[in-house]
């Protein structure tokens, strides 16, 4: 009898190489994409507030229609990529994103540009097809390490965008920024044609012999062999799961196909559509694993408040025209000097990585994270008064670095405390929340500073990361060290705090 493997063994056994890095390239190419489509909402609200004499409501809404767009899109997409492959998934996405972007740099009058951002917004919530179409190349072993190498995609975004601002918004102004930051999206779309499907979802779909080819592509490529024997799915290991009677029934019931359901649904195909509904909604709020999906959406809302709340902090209290700001010191600040300290805050992202990077196998997931959340409060105490604009950019660019490390970090644990059944399911859901803190952020950040309640927002983002901070703290699993689980069973030998 012939030996067989899994693509889990098969990614192990070829290796991260050549064929992954290029997947690597591909992949944060998008990731960069997103990333200077939401920077540049911090540089084109100022910009539009002044040029169509907007109200401070309507500007926040310019950001905050590009998280709805991306709530709606984190389910949509999710949906076709799990139907119809992660490659046709990205396509659309990459497509909606690149041309109602650019679009976006011809908007005539307020209402379009509403409209077209929100479409941006869809496009943009495809972003994790993206993310988990990389991650299903990476072998087990690795993954934790390349997420971090992944994130620095989104860095790398963020300050191409500061850079870019700076040197386009002075001399051609917001609609060129526009225009020039939906290009590499593009670039998406004219390499697609090269982009392989991932083994995973093939193997998934029962489609053996296409994952196959896919695997033998990456063997040549990395100059290494498949292992010997037959590829199986997991699938079909659950199969013989329910055809085992030693198995507990506990672990049967609540995350293996019972016998009548695959009965009912012969293929992979059809037993996914069974399971990725409510019944997986349902197991995140199960007994063992509602207490780290609570959490979890607190965190993620928490994370994303703060994060794009220090963003548009970054260019809202750096504004020279700012009715806030004492007449005396408006008159002694440059009228690019906002451009100037973005640019420097978003270089904070560079060492929040390194940080994570360091810290995240070392001192665990969940002390780096709550550390981090504290000293983002510290760093944004200050400046609930007025301060010097050199003072006002270092207090920012230290939280900047905490709220990065949080983030980067949040995304290799999310996945490590839910069983296989429910990863997907469980990040995405929690991935949802990040998308209302986005929503709400801008309503606070842009309209109380407007406002001139700079006291009341600082003092708001304080709660949120304070309380984040609290929630890390009491979620019930360490996964620094531990394999990935596959039951529910494992879970509660580890719910101890």
């Amino acid at each position: 009898m012939l030996s067989s493997y899994t693509v889990d063994d098969a990614l192990v056994c070829l290796g991260f190489g050549k064929f992954q890095i290029l997947v690597l390239a591909y992949a944060g190419t998008g990731w960069v994409s997103e990333a200077m489509e939401m920077m540049l909402l911090s540089f084109v609200g100022p910009a539009v507030q002044s040029a169509w004499n907007l109200t401070p409501h309507q500007e926040s809404f310019i950001t905050s229609v590009v998280f709805v767009g991306m709530f709606v899109g984190a389910y949509s997409w999710g949906l076709l990529s799990d139907q119809y492959g992660r490659r046709k998934g990205f396509l659309v996405t990459a497509t909606i994103t690149a041309i109602a972007g650019f679009l976006s740099a011809f908007s005539p009058n307020y209402l379009f540009l509403m409209a077209l951002r929100s479409l941006v917004g869809l496009g943009l919530g495809g972003g994790p097809v993206l993310l988990s179409w990389f991650l299903e190349f990476v072998p087990a072993p690795n993954r934790g390490t390349w997420m971090v190498v992944f994130q620095a995609f989104w860095t790398l975004g963020t300050i191409f965008e500061a850079s870019l601002a700076w040197i386009v918004m002075p001399k051609l102004g917001w609609r060129w920024l526009l225009a020039l930051s939906s290009l590499p999206t593009s670039f998406l779309l004219m390499f697609y044609k090269l982009t392989p499907e991932s083994p995973r979802y093939l193997c998934l779909k029962g489609r053996t012999n296409d994952a196959i080819t896919v695997l033998e592509k990456i063997a040549r490529v990395n100059g290494t062999k498949l292992p010997y024997g037959i590829l199986v799915s997991d699938h079909q290991i659950e199969l013989q799961k329910v055809d085992n009677p030693s198995l507990e029934e506990e672990d049967t019931s609540l995350l293996s196909p019972r016998k009548d359901e695959i009965e009912q649904y012969p293929n992979p195909k059809g037993m996914i559509s069974k399971v990725g509904g409510i019944s997986s909604l349902m197991m995140l709020l199960s007994p063992q694993l509602a207490r780290s999906t609570l959490l979890l959406w607190v965190v993620f809302f928490g994370n994303a408040f703060s994060y794009y709340g220090l963003v548009l902090l970054t260019s809202e209290l750096n504004n020279p025209h700012s009715k806030c700001i004492p007449h005396k010191s408006q008159r002694e600040i440059s009228q690019d000097i906002s451009y100037k300290d973005v640019f420097i805050a978003s270089f904070a992202e560079l060492p929040g990585l390194l940080l994570s990077a360091l810290a995240v196998d070392k001192f665990g997931r969940k002390l780096s994270m709550s550390s981090m959340f504290f000293m983002c409060c510290i760093f944004l105490l200050p400046l609930i008064f007025h301060l010097p604009q050199g003072l006002t950019t270092s207090l920012l660019f230290g939280a900047r670095i905490c709220i990065t490390t949080t983030f980067t970090i949040m995304y290799i644990y999310a996945p490590e405390i839910y069983p296989t059944s429910v990863r997907t399911t469980g990040v995405g859901t929690a991935s949802s929340m990040a998308r209302i803190g986005g929503m709400l952020c801008p309503l606070v950040a842009v309209g109380l500073l407007h406002t001139c309640h700079q006291t009341v927002a600082v003092l708001l983002f304080e709660i949120v990361a304070l309380l984040s901070g609290i929630c890390v703290l009491f979620f019930p699993v360490e996964t620094m060290g531990q394999e990935l689980r596959d039951n529910v069973s494992n879970l509660k030998q580890t719910t101890k705090v």
